[in-house]
């Protein structure tokens, strides 16, 4: 077992409060470790570097259960990595949230009864900077209340200064390498927020809807076509049907009438209309649909647009300046007027996408955009993972993983805003286009003007893992903290942030990945395992949580739940629950240290101690070894379930309470005891402290006089293992357990005493007689002792005296009536099971009830004949 970290001397002199109160301990020791640097990571140190960054929060967001859950295992990671020796570095950070943002201060506008467009883009900007400054990252405290272990004097904002040269740098390469070019395709345009979105910032949700079937053209050279967006019928520009379709083979090459419009169109055929759906005849509007545009572009048809970024009608007619939906309407009912409307569909239920911003409708729109071409940046980003050079962790989210990158489309960069890196490119007078880098002087002259337009907040993200640590310049940061050693994100973002930051990682880094190792954790959902929404009534602000039960519960409650990759439920109860266990330890360390438990010196020799110090050492070593392996496999769940059972159940429950009998004899074994205790609790607090911070640097310092928990020597296996005091300790329990058993089935109170005598002789048991008697309130026989039960227990024998203890007779009544109550049951389950009719017409969960109520009733025979027996004769 290691030495204590500080080999300073013990001062467990300090007094323990009998009640823990998270509320006056947290706060300060947070501030204390940040005072004192404990969570600085310095580039020069010869020490091994462990990296990890934060997931950069949005500055409009504040914590929320999610935040809490990732940024729990991601501190709990550091935190021992830290103890363990390593120059440790996590990379705090926030995002400035492109649309978010710009929503938030144009709201705050608005109150004002103005919009961006009365200050103008300049002011407009200085006026997000003022907000950031005087309201946005209240995420950065809240953090601290979790206590977040981050490097603060590190923290980084994505427009920065030095971030935004980063991004300059990396677009400017880009484009030089024919990685980045302008092009006008169709992108999913939000009406409300005015700006394009990436496929990723869509979210999809069933929406009730209509499916209007349309007659074109007319006579023999008639089509029905189907469509849920009856208003984008006025840019069509074609009909399209499979080449091998004999039904339309006539019309292909003709054309025919679009209604409304005065225009006619060509009918075409194209091998990605489906002849088994609907009529199996599409229309086609190049300028509104994405698979449109590509069949236009395959027969070189015209895009005609026929919204403005409104979603408003521009085509000439009848319907300009309706908005969409209006425009639905009063399309559908001129087609109906005219005759051409064949079927109608309401409600038609089908997949609609949605901003994840707003949750507008999103319209799909032609439009001219800059775009990232993918392709050699997703090759290499699958390559990293099948090479090994990054592991996902679990490795069954590598399929996933795989089925984003190898068929990504191209990214759309450019975004219509003003809060975010503007597009680094110029235009002249006379069609010049040209990309500035950060240390290019931007062309000037009359004519000249930037591009309009900010890139996707996801593009400077993507840089995080780099551009924190000082790059497009070589640092001695980034020479000592890249790659990062493990990314702890969610499966919901592995497609939005984590391909990203491999491509640009890749790409910048010579073909160095930005970590090595994917850990990808689930999503809290409420205790019923669903979704946590405010719309559902079952959202949980993390800080009253903290508040009522203190952080160190919510952060253990959270590790509790956190199997690899799988959603993770919560409920109050379960904070709770974790709550009463930090006062369990708070409870055992004071009572330790009321009786003199010491971390001083070297532990005793093994053969001036007790089996029961034996097996607890034993037990100690073997949770050493198997915490250290969870953790390696980011088995946070199974780490935190095996600390608490061992804490509570064997350190707390067991060996604690044998313990008080060894120290009310005193003598060498008590010293002996005392110096064990000492140990078990000091290793024990350090390997809870990542979890649970803040009540164990708080036992931890006044049990051993160390400065702090946070820079403690992680605990180490020293291979002391003890298998026949682990077995000796075993049968010690299982006859304490049994005992504790019966009791219970008399009927008697836990404190009630009861005459016994103990057959121990020649068995392991005997040196444990006194302690048998403490924990099972046993008094010695006296003269008048009459053994009215006896128990076989384990190779021993317990007899208890239960004469004027409990009533015999009246027990014997009770029982027999429980008996035949369950003999009775199980009579009639037998006889329905036996009887062929009923279960040839029986549902199988009646049957299976049935089975269920035969199986109780033999339990409740077996234990009531079981009691029976015990029992004295009358």
């Amino acid at each position: 077992m290691t030495e204590n970290a500080q080999q300073q001397p013990p001062a467990p002199t300090t007094e323990l409060p009998t009640q823990y109160a998270p509320a006056d301990v947290e706060g300060p020791l947070y501030e204390r470790w940040v005072e004192r640097g404990y969570f600085e990571a310095d580039a020069a140190s010869d020490k091994p570097p462990f990296t990890v960054v934060i997931p950069p929060p949005n500055v409009t967001g504040s914590l929320h259960l999610g935040h809490a859950f990732e940024h729990t295992l991601i501190d709990a990671l550091t935190r021992r990595k830290r103890m363990q020796g390593f120059e440790t570095l996590w990379q705090p950070g926030m995002d400035h949230a492109g649309i978010a943002t710009q929503n938030v201060v144009e709201r705050e506008l608005a109150k004002e009864g103005k919009s961006r467009h009365d200050l103008g883009r300049e002011a407009f900007v200085e006026r997000v900077w003022q907000w950031k400054g005087e309201s946005g990252g209240q995420i950065s405290g809240q953090m601290r209340r979790l206590g977040d272990g981050v490097a603060w004097t590190r923290e980084r904002f994505t427009m920065d200064e030095g971030l935004s040269r980063a991004v300059q740098t990396i677009f400017k390469r880009l484009y030089d390498d024919e990685l980045i070019y302008r092009a006008e395709r169709i992108i999913n345009w939000c009406p409300r927020c005015l700006t394009a979105i990436s496929d990723i910032e869509v979210s999809y949700q069933d929406d009730d809807g209509e499916l209007v079937s349309m007659k074109y053209g007319d006579g023999d050279e008639t089509i029905v076509v189907a469509t849920t967006r009856a208003e984008t019928m006025l840019g069509d520009t074609a009909v399209a049907v499979h080449p091998d379709d004999e039904r339309y083979k006539h019309l292909v090459g003709t054309l025919i009438k679009l209604p409304l419009t005065g225009r006619s169109i060509p009918v075409v055929a194209d091998e990605h209309v489906d002849p088994e759906f609907g009529t199996g005849a599409v229309k086609v509007t190049p300028a509104h649909d994405p698979n449109d545009f590509e069949i236009g572009r395959r027969h070189d048809l015209p895009a005609i647009t026929v919204m403005d970024e409104h979603a408003v009608i521009t085509a000439h007619g009848p319907f300009q300046g309706l908005d969409r939906l209006e425009a639905r309407s009063a399309i559908v009912a001129a087609l109906r007027a005219e005759g051409r409307i064949v079927a109608e569909k309401r409600p038609y239920v089908h997949s609609v996408g949605h901003c994840s911003r707003c949750r507008t409708t999103v319209e799909p729109r032609l439009s001219m955009q800059w775009w990232v071409k993918v392709g050699p940046l997703a090759k290499a980003a699958g390559d990293a993972v099948r090479d090994g050079r990054v592991k996902i962790h679990p490795q069954e989210m590598e399929k996933r993983y795989f089925d984003w990158v190898d068929n990504l489309h191209d990214w759309c960069i450019s975004r219509q805003l003003w809060w975010g890196h503007r597009i680094p490119v110029w235009y002249g007078p006379n069609g010049e286009i040209v990309c500035v880098g950060p240390d290019d002087e931007a062309p000037a002259g009359e004519g000249w003007h930037q591009d309009t337009d900010v890139l996707d907040t996801w593009f400077s993200s993507g840089l995080w893992p780099f551009s924190t640590l000082g790059w497009p310049e070589q640092t001695e940061s980034l020479a000592k903290f890249y790659p990062n050693s493990v990314l702890v994100t969610g499966y919901d973002i592995l497609f939005f942030w984590v391909a990203r930051m491999m491509m640009f990682g890749l790409y910048a880094m010579d073909g160095t990945p930005p970590f090595h190792t994917i850990a990808l954790h689930g999503m809290v959902r409420d205790q019923f395992g669903k979704k946590m929404s405010k719309s559902f009534g079952n959202a949980v602000n993390p800080l009253d949580w903290m508040d009522k039960y203190g952080s160190d519960a919510l952060r253990f409650t959270l590790a509790r739940g956190a199997n690899p990759g799988v959603d993770v439920p919560i409920g109050e109860d379960w904070v709770q629950g974790s709550r009463n266990f930090a006062n369990k330890i708070w409870n055992a360390t004071r009572f330790a240290l009321m009786n003199g438990a010491t971390v001083d010196g070297p532990l005793p020799d093994a053969s001036r101690m007790s089996p029961t110090d034996r097996w607890i050492l034993s037990r100690l070593n073997s949770v050493v070894a198997e915490v250290d392996a969870y953790y390696e496999d980011f088995q946070f769940a199974k780490l935190s379930d095996t600390l608490f059972h061992f804490a509570w159940d064997e350190v707390f429950d067991w060996y604690v309470e044998l313990s008080k009998t060894t120290f009310q004899a005193g003598g060498e074994p008590a010293e002996v005891s005392k110096r064990v205790l000492g140990e078990v609790l000091d290793v024990t607090l350090r390997l809870l402290h990542p979890v649970v911070p803040f009540v164990t640097e708080t036992l931890w310092t006044t049990l051993t006089g160390g400065e702090s928990v946070v820079i403690a020597e992680w605990p180490k296996d020293s291979g002391f293992r003890d298998g026949d005091a682990e077995r000796e300790i075993e049968t010690l329990q299982s006859v304490i357990t049994e005992v504790r058993r019966f009791r219970a089935d008399q009927g008697l109170q836990p404190g009630q005493r009861v005459p016994a005598r103990l057959a121990l002789d020649g068995t392991a048991l005997a040196p444990h007689e006194p302690a048998i008697r403490q924990l099972l309130r046993l008094q010695p026989e006296g003269d008048s002792f009459t053994a009215t039960a006896t128990l076989p227990v384990s190779g021993a024998e317990v007899a208890l005296d239960l004469s004027g203890v409990i009533d015999v007779a009246a027990e014997r009544k009770r029982l027999a009536k429980d008996l035949a109550a369950a003999e009775k049951e199980k009579s009639q389950a037998t006889a329905k099971l036996g009887n062929e009719a009923f279960l040839a017409k029986a549902p199988d969960h009646v049957v299976d009830k049935i089975r269920t109520r035969l199986a109780k009733a033999d339990e409740d025979i077996a234990r009531i004949r079981t009691q029976l027996d015990r029992l004295p004769t009358a």
